[in-house]
């Protein structure tokens, strides 16, 4: 089995990426797992790469939170989201 290589991607995938994200987000389509390993996918890096390097957090709390099993505190949830600038906030519910 050959190892995964990382294709490189422009910037401007890069953005529309973030962009895509964003919207998931915003329209309510992603749980806090799926989010967040999106993010850490559009920056390329491996979990222990992000949580440690990135997050400042143990990469086995990263793991849980991206299997939606995790139980993260407000201060990881603020880690979380801080290098997409994204905010944790209360929102109402999406009507479908």
């Amino acid at each position: 089995m050959s190892p995964r290589v990382k294709s490189k991607r422009t910037a401007e995938e890069i953005r529309g990426e973030k962009e895509s994200l964003y919207a998931d987000i915003e329209a309510g389509k992603l749980t806090l797992g799926q989010a967040t390993r999106r993010m850490r996918k559009i920056v390329g890096m491996t979990q222990t790469e992000y949580a440690e390097k990135v997050l400042k957090i143990y990469p086995r709390v990263l793991m849980e939170i991206e299997r939606d099993r995790g139980n993260p505190t407000l201060e990881t949830l603020q880690k979380i989201a801080a290098p997409f600038g994204l905010v944790v906030r209360f929102a109402g519910k999406k009507e479908h």
